[in-house]
This record gives structure tokens, sequence and C-alpha cells, in this order.
């Protein structure tokens, strides 16, 4: 048995290797002063970053979970190792021999399990790559790799290999490193065999090897070239001690500082996309290993982005435009939805993948393919409505109720009413028949029965925080609390420029009492208004209104009441300005040139009073 590993191995290893070194393997950190540097904790989940390094100390502390020590100790719970093994990962990073008690370097055999099958991965890659390199029976494999625009210095960059047909060619070739049957098959290099005798995995196929962020070799994906081949299209290493395929992103130990310091990471579906994007100047792709994109993958990509309130990163799906890519597309889309704000698509609409996009058509074309994404949440309701028919009104009622559902999945509220707004545009509908069935405009009736189907239903109560309903709201304070500074112009708004149920149910209570023009104010005036609403929750919400501040220092000022009316106006215009592009969208300017020159005049005419209004709603909220 090996002793107690040195002291001085310990020593050495802190004063080679600072501590924020090696948390940047697998944290984004920025400066938070005074020598400090600041990241999201890789030990729990988090949205504002708590772990804290102290580099010039050598030591980390997380405020989050309390997480804390030094570099071993980092190593040795984020890897879940033991504590031989942690020295010796940091040891291999600095360059240091481990030397124990006695005096001797730990002897190969009895190095942790981990470290050998770092070392088999390490020796097996140099053997694939220089197959790949040599062999004329790789020739098939390098033709493979010319005619996808790669040359021999893009081969060697990425490490692509070839695994030769034999059954025992890498096999023979670790025993011969001292490497044992077990550890090849504990590692996922070889198969069992029926007779008991391992043989190679990968056979016949170009090999990428898959690393961690440290750059260690973790893992094998391999191609199938042969017609003859009867396995899968992709092959990949099992899991392992070494590789967990949830949470391994091939390409990240190359991507990993353009993504910390862009913020922006491109996933694409495979290794030749990899390998497309980066030598065409998109160098923070990377792409899952044979499995789905998933939570544990945006954990990792959270970390290097230093994902956090601002949402400054953008991480962007390339999938192919067929159905498959779109589903791929969606499941994201319902994976984390607390991610979804950052999350983009970019879809070549003929369908090409990044690695025949630039094979084609060069490297201008990933390039664009990549900064055309739009953001997932747009892309999911557009997938709902290519289903349907938006030219005639049955199709445009059953993409609503198959697009609203997706909106109202949205658990940002803001964001979800925005993008309900921008549905009822695509469909060239009403704004706010959108808005109420994506929010759900009727509370639900506990009675039954003719009495309970005479009772008119319940608009659902806004939330007062809701920024796209302020103006709505300040308005119905003033139309409540200060009805002569609204006048007249009050009275000449249409119900429809509210699109909250609740706030256009009060605008007719309003004007079924007489009006704001008529109006004195005070308590007479409000119960004439509540008296003339039809439903409790609407008298409620008569009452909230009434004692609400107004957000203004001066309550008796005119200009506040007028920007706000012409404020609600603007905004009920720019609905109506969406709706007729949506309708502009939808029209063939040549074959239906007459009801498309008729639209696009109403267009300008709306414009212009838009812009008119705009000027007059200066200072509204």
């Amino acid at each position: 048995m090996t002793g107690r590993i040195r002291e001085d191995v310990i020593v050495a290893i802190r004063e080679r290797l600072p501590l924020d070194q090696v948390v940047s393997d697998y944290v984004a950190l920025r400066p938070a002063g005074a020598g400090r540097l600041k990241g999201l904790c890789p030990f729990h989940d988090e949205k504002t970053p708590s772990f804290n390094v102290n580099a010039a100390l050598g030591f980390y502390k997380c405020f989050g979970c309390s997480a804390s020590g030094d570099a071993i100790t980092f190593v040795r719970e984020l890897e879940h190792l033991s504590f031989t093994e942690a020295v010796e990962v940091l040891a291999r990073k600095a360059g240091v021999e481990v030397t124990y008690e006695q005096g001797s370097a730990a002897p190969r055999q009895q190095g942790s399990q981990r470290q050998r099958l770092l070392d088999a991965h390490r020796d097996a890659a140099a053997y694939y790559v220089a197959q790949l390199h040599e062999s004329p029976e790789a020739e098939i494999g390098r033709a493979f790799l010319r005619e996808r625009g790669f040359d021999e210095t893009a081969w060697s960059h990425f490490g692509v290999g070839y695994a030769p047909t034999g059954w025992e060619g890498l096999t023979t070739h670790l025993r011969a490193k001292g490497f044992t049957n077990e550890e090849m098959l504990a590692g996922g290099l070889a198969s069992q065999g029926q007779r008991g005798t391992p043989y190679d995995r990968f056979r016949g196929r170009l090999v990428w090897p898959i690393r961690d962020m440290k750059g260690d070799v973790i893992g094998f994906g391999a191609r199938r070239l042969r017609e003859d081949d009867t396995g899968p299209k992709y092959l990949n290493t099992p899991e392992t001690p070494l590789y967990k395929k949830s949470q391994v992103l091939y390409g990240v130990d190359l991507a990993k500082n353009d993504i910390a310091t862009r913020y922006k990471a491109v996933v694409v579906e495979g290794y030749t996309d990899v390998m497309a994007c980066h030598l065409a100047g998109e160098t923070t792709a990377v792409a899952t290993c044979g499995t789905a994109f998933g939570p544990e993958h945006v954990q990792v990509l959270r970390r290097l982005l230093m994902d956090q309130d601002e949402f400054r990163g953008r991480v962007v799906f390339t999938f192919d435009g067929d159905d498959a890519g779109q589903k791929a597309a969606l499941k994201a889309f319902d994976d984390d939805q607390r991610f979804v704000t950052q999350l983009f698509v970019a879809v070549q609409p003929d369908g090409l993948d990044p690695c025949e996009l630039r094979q084609q058509r060069g490297d201008l074309a990933v390039r664009d393919l990549i900064a055309s994404h739009v953001p997932l949440a747009e892309f999911a309701i557009r997938s709902a409505l290519a289903r349907f028919d938006l030219e005639i009104p049955e199709g445009r009622v059953s993409a609503l109720a198959a697009a609203a559902p997706v909106v109202a999945t949205l658990k940002d509220w803001s964001l979800r009413d925005e993008y309900a707004r921008r549905l009822a545009g695509w469909l060239g509908m009403d704004e706010q028949a959108v808005l109420a069935r994506v929010r759900g405009g009727a509370a639900p009736q506990s009675e039954s029965g003719e009495r309970a189907r005479r009772r008119p239903a319940a608009p659902a109560r806004p939330d007062p925080r809701d920024p796209g309903l302020i103006v709505e709201r300040e308005v119905m304070k003033l139309a409540v609390q200060r009805p002569v500074m609204l006048g007249p112009e009050f009275d000449a708004l249409d119900t429809v420029v509210f699109t909250a149920p609740a706030y256009a149910a009060v605008r007719a209570g309003v004007a079924k009492a007489g009006g704001t023009a008529t109006a004195v104010g005070g308590n007479e005036w409000v119960t004439r208004v509540r008296d003339a609403v039809e439903t409790d929750a609407v008298r409620d919400l008569v009452t909230e209104l009434a004692v609400e501040p107004l957000q203004t220092v001066d309550e008796e000022d005119q200009r506040y009441a007028s920007s706000l009316v012409a404020r609600l106006e603007e905004m009920a215009l720019t609905r109506q300005i969406q709706e007729l592009k949506g309708r502009l969208q939808r029209l063939n300017p040549v074959d239906q040139a007459i009801e498309y020159n008729r639209a696009f005049g109403e267009l300008i005419v709306l414009e212009q009073r838009k812009k008119a209004l705009r000027e007059r709603g200066v200072g509204a909220i």
C-alpha cells in the first residue's frame, strides 16, 4: 500500500495552481472587488452569484449553500473524488509529481481508478489520431472529412481519429501500455466478448474525443462510415465513472472561454457541426453527446455564462428544419422556464445543418444563420401556428386555441402579455380577445342551473403590478377619483382600448353612470359607478381604484390626465398597427394588389395618428 501524500506535494500544487485557475475550469468568474472573484455556485442551483473566491488566500465560500474550502476540497466535492484522487487531478494540471511519505513516486498500477481511466483515454485518443493520419485503411475517414470541408489542420485541432476495423487494435495497444482488461471495460473503451475476452468498442469509424472542461478526454463519439456497419450512425461511450452524458457537452473545453467573454453559447446537434461553427468563427459552439439537451446541460452553460438577473447571456440552438429538430427546440422550451428569456433558435429554412451550410455556402452563411436567431418563445408559438391555414377565419380560431396555451406557459407574466399581443398581430385578430384567451378571462362559477347561466361572468382582477396595464389602471383611477380631469376625451374612448376585461367593465360602468363629462367626483360619483357595474368583483375593483394613490405628485395636473389618455389611445393604435401588419404579411401584393394597397394606405394613416398621439402622451407612464 502507498503511504500518505507528502506535504511538499500539496504545497507545490498550491504554489503553482492558483484557486481561481482551478475554479475557472468549471465556473465563469467575474471581478468582485478587493482581489475577489464571484460566480454562480456549482454546488447548488442559483440565479444570483453568491460563490466567492479569494485567489490570494486560496479559499472559496458560497454564501448561498455555505460550501467552502480550498482547491483540493473544490475538486474533491465537485467531482466526487477521494482526497488522493483530487490531489492527483490537480498535480497533473500543475505538473507536479505525486510522491508519498516513504519517498517513492506512486507506482502507476497503484494510481486512482479515475486517473488510470483518464490515462487510458489519453492514450486511446493518441492511438486513434495516429491511425487517422497514418493508416491506409483510414482513407475512408479522411475522405469523409475532406468532403465536408475539413483539412488536416482541422482534424488535428479537434483531435479527430480513426478506429480500425479489427477487433483488438486498441485493446492490444492499451495492454502494451500497462492497462488491464478491467480498466478498459470500466472506461467504456472495450466491450465484453462472449468468451470473456474484451474487444474494441469502436471499430471502422471516425472517432471524436469528448473532453471535460479541464480538457481531459473522458469519452468518445464514433461515426459510422461503411454501409456494412449495422450499428447506429453514432456510437458513444456508455455511462462510466468518467462519462455522464447528461452532463457532457462536446467542444466545451474549446468554447468555454469565449462563452464566458462573449456571453453567448451556440448549441448544435453534431460533432461536425461544432467543427464547422468554430472554423467559421462561431467559437462558442458545443453539442450534446448522444442525448437531448437537458436541465443539467443548462446548468453547465449557466455557470459559464454567469447567468444572472440582468439576462446578459444568450444560448442559441441550431436545429435541423425537420420535425425532430422542432421537437428538440420545443423540449428545450419546456425544460427550464427560468432560463427561457435567454434561449433562442436559429433554423436554416432549407434544412441544412451548420456543417452542410459551410460546405455548400461558406463561413459567412454559418455566421448569418447564427445571427438570424429568434427567441425560443416566438419559435414555439409560431410552430403552433404553422399547423393551421391563417387565411380563413376557422384556421385563425383554431390557431389561437393551439397557440394560447403555449403563451400561457410563460411564467413571466410581463413576457406572457407581450407575446399575447404579438400573437394577436400574427393572427390579425382583436388583441383584447387574444389577451383574454391567454389570461383566462372568466372566473369559475360555483352555482349551477339557469341562475348560474344568467349571472354575468366576473372578469379576473388584473395584477396591479403588471407593467403592461399600468396606463389602463391609472386612467381608470382618474375616472373614479378625478373624473373632471378626464371629461369628454375619456367618454370618447372606445371600450376596446382596454385590454384587461376588468378595466373594460369599469369603463362600461362609468359610461352607464353618466360619463366623466357630467361627473363632479366624490363619494356620490364612486357610489354611482359601483351601482352601475354588473358583478361584485368589479364593484370591489372600483373601490380599489378609488383608494389607490395616483402615480403623480400633483393630482390636479390636467396635463397628466391628458397625456395618459393620449398614451392609452397610442397603445391601442399600436395594437391596430400590429394587426394590420399581420394582415399585410398574409396578403400577396401581386395577386391581391387592391386589397394590399388599401391596407397599406390604412397603415400609413394609423402610423401618422400614432405619431401625433405620442407627442401628446409625452410625460405619461
